[in-house]
């Protein structure tokens, strides 16, 4: 049979395109390998993550309480985490991706590792299947480093870390990007002793320096230790415990664990896709190239998500899933800004940011207009007793548009929408201070960062325009 579409790949990408397609009235053919259905997202990626993100926080501050007049301790069930975060994944897969791809009745699911034999063909467990168009949509996986020995001792990638039935008392995380600080923090947060090794000066790497650094300071306070600047020579093994050896300036120094998380980094998961025989190029990385319209050099495939190396995001891959399938059939003129896409690291306190950096206005302008104010200005933080965090406002320096907003803060994934609304349609600073905010909230931080440009906010009283 010969589908209108055929989607390579099952996680979001997959799903937003199966949607669109259905939408459209296209017949489709949806081909998952690798992951269960649901993708990385689902599976081992932000749903069994934060799961257990907010089980470590609520065993780890309780035993930590901000308050004198709370005082109390108690133990973790690891495997009963384990075995919640498990229920959680079956019930949300079946819900969010099981029950809606029944409900396409122009989509069909099979299961198999596919790869071209033609420009519109692709093979399937020995069946050949044919499309009008294809979507690659197939994901990635965690980037295996070429450090000596890694290939002769057992690691963890975020995939592994998931299936943990005991807690190990030891663990190095090599990489502090976003993945790589949220899982230090959630195993810290179990009683586990953690140490980071990240290559870059400054732990979130795409992130705001200041931003970044107070996230360290606060992840320091909590026991995590964090090493920046660092190149791990070599892992070894001795008497069951892994060796990890880096160098940190001039000197060598040896960490000795009991597991290592790899999370320095994604590759596609194009190897046995056999690109070749569609025409479709990629580039050293393996990573697909597509244009604006995530189109391949084949004009008939389109590719979307993490394969194609833009933002490792979830409803990033989501959008342009939808919009590559909406431009193969229709008039390819929709694209994403990715400017106007917010992004989270869920560690405690959070990390969130939307549009550019300090770093890529001074590229763009030659200058910058920057403020950042300390968790300690915002009113709600002295209410609750919780100053961890800031605030930092990129603005245009002619307009005074609103270019940039990066967090530090509890609740940060949420409080960065309201920045998203104001980056997304040209606001400017006087349209974020005429707009009242509830008091006290922590959203009041973006309000006062907007209020520094125009005043010395240490001398504000609360909710002064």
């Amino acid at each position: 049979m010969k589908y209108d579409l055929i989607i390579i790949g099952g996680g979001s990408a997959a799903f937003a395109a199966a949607t669109k397609a259905s939408d459209l009235g296209k017949t489709a053919l949806m081909i998952n390998g690798g992951l269960p259905i649901g993708g990385t997202c689902m599976n081992v990626g932000c749903m069994p993550s934060k799961h257990l993100l907010t089980v470590g926080d609520e065993f780890f501050y309780s035993q930590r309480p901000r308050f004198k007049a709370l005082q109390t301790r108690s133990k973790v069930a690891f495997g009963t985490a384990m075995r919640e975060v498990n229920q959680m994944i079956a019930r949300v897969r079946q819900q969010n991706y099981v029950n809606v791809l029944e409900s396409l009745e122009d989509v069909t699911l099979v299961e198999g590792m596919a790869r071209f034999t033609g420009r519109n063909r692709v093979e399937v467990g020995g069946k050949i299947y044919e499309a009008d168009k294809v979507l690659i949509a197939t994901g990635s996986s965690t980037k295996v480093l070429p450090i000596p020995g890694l290939d002769r001792v057992q690691w963890l990638s975020n995939v592994t870390a998931l299936k943990l039935r005991t807690l190990p008392k030891s663990m190095v995380v090599i990489g502090g990007g976003p993945l790589g600080m949220e899982f230090a923090q959630m195993f810290a947060h179990f009683g586990i002793q953690v140490t980071v090794l990240e290559a870059m000066s400054q732990i979130l790497p795409k992130h705001e320096p200041d931003i970044a650094a107070e996230l360290q300071r606060c992840l320091e306070d909590e026991g995590i230790a964090i090493h920046t600047g660092v190149r791990v020579e070599k892992v070894s093994e001795r008497e069951n415990r892994k060796i990890v050896t880096f160098r940190k300036g001039d000197g060598l120094e040896e960490i000795e664990t009991e597991e290592v998380l790899l999370a320095a980094g994604i590759q596609p998961n194009t190897s046995e896709l056999n690109l070749s025989a569609a025409g479709i190029k990629a580039n050293k990385n393996g990573f697909i190239e597509v244009n604006q319209y995530y189109q391949t050099d084949n004009p008939d495939v389109f590719a979307a998500g993490d394969c194609i190396g833009k933002m490792a995001l979830e409803p990033v891959a989501a959008k342009e899933g939808a919009l590559a399938v909406e431009n193969a059939f229709t008039v390819p003129v929709r694209s994403i800004n990715y400017d106007h896409v917010p992004s989270a690291v869920f560690t405690n306190p959070q990390v969130a940011s939307v549009g550019i950096t300090e770093e890529e206005e001074m590229r763009r302008f030659n200058t910058c207009l920057c403020r950042t104010i300390d968790m300690a200005m915002v009113p709600r933080a002295s209410a609750v007793n919780e100053t961890r965090g800031a605030f930092k406002m990129v603005i245009h320096p002619r307009n005074f548009k609103v270019l940039g907003v990066h967090i530090v803060a509890p609740g940060a994934a949420d409080l960065i929408h309201e920045a998203t609304l104001a980056v997304k349609h040209s606001l400017t600073i006087d349209d974020i201070i005429d707009t009242v905010h509830v008091f006290p909230s922590f959203s009041e931080g973006i309000k006062r960062v907007a209020q520094s440009f125009t005043r010395d906010i240490s001398k504000m009283s609360c909710c002064v325009e």
